[in-house]
């Protein structure tokens, strides 16, 4: 290499500095949106916005607010749901994107929360302050990795009437055979093993297993092409249809 060559090759420090301002104008550049998507839920058409850290583009629907799951769900009630209502419906840890496609869909739509103030109903999902069969249908969406989620399963189904339904969704990865839960794990750790610090497990494929442990028939609705691409989902998410057995 001449010397001329050797004097203009960048210092060993700016190769980092350079790809972190590189990779800051593409991650800034897609935050508006990259891809024009639907909505099922309000009918926009348009560029959703990026959301979650790290961004998951095109996720966050502008108008409505819906993420990748709520158009899920809102998809499945569309093509897999026959009746026209889902009865008693109990919505934990109720999601506004959510809110009116299932309260259009009730004959009696009850949210339940641990916070005051997100709910008409404050209660643990652990320990539902709820008579035993007296709804018909829960909606439970990203909520079982925060809890102990063997209890939670257990009081869903005591209050399931018999044939009730239970809408399960869960960050889940499909090729780990075994759901990872590790002892020990607290406070901000548990960002970097489960993705949230307020995350207790990252699912694996035994989530079935622990689903039908609790005494749930268990079917599926998965995040397919052509509407991953027209809808804005999650590649593969998948909507868990637990059914309680009738007698």
């Amino acid at each position: 290499m001449s010397k001329s060559a050797a004097g203009r090759r960048r210092p060993r420090f700016a190769e980092p500095l350079l790809r972190r301002i590189w990779l800051s104008g593409q991650v800034l550049g897609r935050i508006g949106g990259v891809y024009r998507r639907a909505c099922p839920i309000c009918g926009f058409e348009g560029r959703f916005l990026a959301f979650g850290n790290p961004p998951r583009y095109d996720a966050w629907c502008r108008r409505c607010g819906s993420l990748e799951r709520h158009r899920l769900l809102k998809l499945w009630l569309e093509r897999e749901w026959a009746p026209p209502q889902l009865g008693r419906l109990l919505h934990v840890a109720p999601e506004p994107a959510l809110e009116q496609v299932l309260r259009d869909r009730s004959r009696h739509y009850l949210r339940a929360d641990l916070r005051v103030g997100r709910g008409d109903l404050v209660t643990d999902l652990e320990r539902l302050a709820l008579r035993d069969r007296s709804v018909d249908t829960v909606v439970c969406s990203h909520v079982l990795e925060h809890l102990n989620d063997e209890a939670a399963l257990g009081e869903i189904f005591r209050v399931l009437t018999d044939g009730g339904l239970c809408l399960l969704m869960v960050p889940i990865v499909e090729g780990w055979s075994a759901t990872y839960e590790p002892a020990g794990v607290v406070g901000h750790e548990r960002t970097l093993h489960f993705g949230q610090a307020d995350h207790v497990r990252y699912y694996g494929a035994d989530f079935r297993e622990r689903v039908r442990r609790a005494g749930f028939e268990l079917t599926e609705f998965t995040a397919e092409e052509p509407e991953v691409v027209r809808f804005g989902l999650w590649r593969g998410e998948k909507v868990f249809v637990a059914r309680k057995p009738s007698p």
